[in-house]
């Protein structure tokens, strides 16, 4: 109540308490039923049992929302996630959407309003503050307070019963007075929507994402080859990516990238120009540079010839710019001025390190005046110091000039504001690859009808061909037989040289036991073939079942790539692709992108950034594989994926690319039981 009255709420205020008569010089309500007055926000801070009654006196009064307070549900297990339960189930009656519950509560500084148990007001700023935490959006305030950062919103979810991550992020999106939105996740309630609304998001004003719990711990067991190289967090990070997201790897990089975007404009490319009075840190700055993608402007001849008539003959005009140790702000002013005029840099960063002679107050003025002169272009500084430096600081901070104790958290700022611009424009210039028409749904659903009839979620290799060939992916064809006789027919339709098979959903590695023999080149190695598998395996593998065994044609040699799917819980199909064939697991040469939303910008962008495409391309001299082919099937992969959820996982490996085509030799699915609808 006193924080709702002391941040300068201009609405009425109506204390519900059956107990008292007055509160802070407001009359006090016994039940909101009793108010008789239109009521958006309830803020709730009864005990847990009493929340429910309370929600319900508020759905008959008209309340539209609820800022549940309130701890005491499904945070402390089965008991709270019940009460949680009723809690929604009264809500969704009355339409009453919920923030919570469990939360610090929620701040506007521009409405003004704070619905929340903070001991301070946050100072007033263009930053959105979207946290899972209450006691992070706590701790962050504090801090704010001293750092003189300033907030638009401060939200904590919470349980995130109701409203959510993807409600907030747009809400902070359409609000005027915010200029980026940052969020502490720890998961995300309903990732397909998390992608359609921060798509739209990101495109208005830059997100950036603290996810906690990055470990690979929580990755589960997987079958497939795919699902054993997504880890747990590899389908956020990728989820980020391609709805363009910036991801904040630590607090000080969420809030270094925060000030950056609030108070400089984004760059025209990845350009960085450093000037700096010490060698030391102009190296440091420089390698931070190329390790966050960016790159050392080259300045045009008349900006090298002017600097090298004005600066003394020990300084080196060439970036970084280094104006030596005994820098005047004159100095500085020349050197700083000289490489924001060149079109060949666009964002810059003035470094300092204190000597008997830096005059850090006046070279602030002056890089404060530049700024003014050159807006377009983003400009950081880093003082490197501690006492002796703090007014030039106060004096960069208050002109909205980012500055850091070291160069390094400037460099990381900059490559943000250059993602996200690359980000912006991908999104806004990329479409997501429409359906194919020439699939046929039906018969898939017919053999995963059969395979499920059967009590298997693993199917045969005849069965996922069929998959793949009712797709239109290029797949090898694949004949299941149960005799000698049936083998060397099927070999003699397809053509010699032919490899043999066992099919049996519960062996995995056919090799190990002896379950496959390659080359086969007439009807009597089939004969041979045929029976050595089947005695090899029905004596090392007595009890498995056994379908029969697979006949295919022998391809020749080409390159070996691997493309497949791991449902993820939250995002759904993620979509891997890289090098193939027995060095999948040693190499893990692979990539990965979500099968929502995909483009084929995005499909040519993960095989570039595999050590496989330098292969496909041509390789000393070899001949170039059929790229378009490996995107197609890509494409089609996801399609597939995301028409059939009951798969779990899917690979095929190896798809072997030749100059004209592509086919996969080897196809694996693998449901997750779900019958069809």
């Amino acid at each position: 109540m006193a924080n709702l009255r002391n941040s300068g709420f201009q609405g009425a205020v109506y204390p519900i308490n059956p107990n008292e008569e007055e509160i802070l010089g407001y009359r006090c309500y016994r039940s909101v039923k009793d108010v008789g007055q239109p009521i958006d926000v309830a803020v709730v801070t009864v005990p847990a049992r009493l929340v429910a009654g309370v929600a319900e006196e508020c759905g008959v009064a008209g309340v539209r929302f609820l800022v549940v307070i309130t701890a005491g549900f499904k945070e402390i297990g089965k008991e709270g996630a019940e009460r949680e339960q009723e809690l929604v189930r009264i809500c969704k009656k009355y339409n009453i959407r919920i923030v919570g519950p469990n939360i610090v509560g929620v701040i506007d500084t521009n409405a003004p309003f704070n619905g929340s148990f903070t001991k301070d007001m946050p100072l007033k700023g263009k930053i959105a503050f979207i946290s899972q935490s209450g006691a992070m959006l706590l701790a962050i305030l504090d801090w704010s307070l001293s750092a003189g950062i300033g907030f638009s919103q401060f939200v904590s979810m919470g349980n995130k019963a109701d409203l959510d991550e993807a409600d907030f992020i747009m809400a902070a999106a359409e609000d005027p007075n915010t200029s980026v939105i940052l969020c502490y996740l720890e998961d995300v309630t309903n990732g397909e929507r998390f992608l359609e609304v921060v798509r739209k998001a990101s495109q208005i004003k830059p997100v950036i994402i603290l996810k906690s719990g990055t470990s690979q711990d929580g990755a589960r067991a997987a079958s497939s080859h795919t699902g054993a190289l997504a880890g747990s967090d590899l389908a956020y990070d990728t989820a980020f990516k391609q709805c363009g997201v910036i991801r904040a790897m630590n607090m000080s990089d969420l809030f270094d990238m925060a000030v950056a975007f609030v108070n400089q404009p984004v760059p025209a490319g990845n350009r960085v120009a450093l000037v700096t009075n010490s060698g030391g840190p102009g190296i440091i700055a420089t390698d931070s540079a190329e390790r966050n993608k960016l790159k050392m402007a080259r300045f045009n001849k008349e900006t090298l010839e002017y600097m090298r008539s004005q600066l003394p003959v020990e300084a080196s005009v060439y970036n970084p710019v280094d104006i030596l140790g005994d820098a005047t702000p004159e100095r500085y002013k020349i050197a700083l001025e000289s490489i924001l005029k060149d079109d060949n840099t666009d964002s810059a960063l003035v470094l300092l390190s204190p000597t008997a002679v830096t005059e850090p107050v006046k070279i602030a003025n002056i890089i404060v005046d530049l700024h003014k002169k050159y807006p377009q272009k983003p400009l950081f500084t880093s003082y490197m110091g501690g006492e002796s430096l703090t007014e030039g600081i106060r004096i960069l901070s208050e002109a909205g000039i980012p500055c850091y104790t070291f160069p390094e958290p400037a460099l990381k700022a900059i490559s943000g504001l250059v993602t996200y611009d690359a980000l912006r424009k991908k999104l806004q210039k990329n479409k997501p690859i429409g359906p194919a028409a020439d699939v046929d749904k039906e018969k898939v659903k017919a053999v995963f009808v059969e395979v499920l009839g059967d009590n298997r979620v693993t199917l045969l290799g005849s069965e996922a061909t069929k998959v793949a060939e009712a797709y239109k992916i290029p797949v090898v064809p694949v004949y299941l037989v149960n005799s000698p006789d049936e083998a060397v027919a099927a070999a003699e339709k397809m053509g010699y040289p032919v490899v043999l098979k066992i099919a049996s959903p519960q062996i995995i590695h056919k090799s190990d036991v002896g379950g496959v023999k390659v080359g086969l080149n007439s009807a009597q190695e089939v004969k041979d073939a045929y029976n050595d598998i089947m005695e090899s395996v029905t004596r090392q593998l007595p009890d498995t079942r056994i379908y029969g065994i697979e006949v295919q044609p022998m391809m020749p040699k080409g390159n070996e790539t691997l493309i497949g799917m791991t449902r993820d819980a939250q995002f759904g199909p993620l979509i891997a692709f890289g090098m193939g064939g027995i060095y999948v697991n040693l190499l893990q040469d692979v990539s990965f992108r979500l099968a929502n939303g995909l483009t084929r910008e995005d499909i040519e962008e993960m095989i570039s950034e595999t050590k496989a495409y330098t292969l496909l391309k041509g390789y000393r001299g070899s001949e170039p594989s059929h790229i378009p082919s490996i995107i197609d099937t890509i494409a089609r992969i996801a399609q597939l994926s995301l028409d059939f959820p009951e798969i779990a996982e899917l690979d095929l490996n190896p798809v072997i690319a030749y100059p004209d085509k592509a086919a996969a030799l080897d196809v694996k699915i693998t449901l997750s039981g779900d019958k069809q609808k």
